[in-house]
């Protein structure tokens, strides 16, 4: 089993849904992002094109983020989850400067959405489900919470929304997709071929 997403680029607007629904699935403090959205034009008014396209995590077979860490907190899970073991991070950010696609987030101090106002009641419920620690690095994990979850209980990643990554499931033009590249029958495998 290795988990795998792809997203089609001609179906991808740019409209940032997935982007919004990873911040508020993972309650991310401010100017943390687990993925963001690179939009550029080409050509001129009355041809000119619209490029969008997402970057996030890749979750790469032979992962650089890996080897560079040398706490070993940055970890392969046999299903190609690449994740951080944020009691094991020292940050000393190794893996941000070997990370090919800059997709990971130095969390140096928290803030308040708000500065000055306290916090919400967001941040609260947020900082009590993901208590994430400063001074480490944070990056996508393919909401493995919900995999596993789902799995447990018998769901299909890709397949199942509860054990679906949460940016796959809110795109509102089905541009992205996920599952299980080792299956040949999955949709993935098929797409990938």
């Amino acid at each position: 089993m290795r988990w795998g997403m792809l997203i089609n680029l001609v179906k991808c607007v740019g409209c940032y849904s997935c982007v919004v629904k990873c911040e508020q699935e993972h309650f991310l403090p401010p100017s943390v992002l687990f993925g963001r959205i690179l939009i550029s034009e080409t050509g001129e008014y009355p041809r000119a094109l619209k490029h969008v396209y997402p970057v996030l995590c890749n979750h790469c077979k032979e992962a650089k983020c890996v080897d560079a860490c040398p706490t070993r907190a940055t970890q392969k899970r046999e299903d190609g989850i690449v994740w951080v073991d944020s009691d094991k991070c020292v940050g000393c950010r190794y893996c941000l400067m070997a990370c090919p696609y800059q997709v990971r987030t130095y969390y140096d101090e928290e803030k308040e959405y708000y500065p000055g106002q306290g916090l919400t009641e967001f941040e609260k419920l947020g900082r009590q489900l993901h208590p994430y620690q400063t001074g480490t690095v944070l990056k996508c994990t393919f909401c493995m919470e919900r995999i596993d979850s789902g799995i447990k209980r018998g769901l299909k990643p890709g397949v199942d929304r509860d054990a679906t990554p949460a940016c796959v499931i809110t795109c509102p033009s089905k541009a992205r997709y996920f599952g299980d590249l080792d299956d040949p029958e999955s949709e993935i495998s098929m797409l990938v071929r």
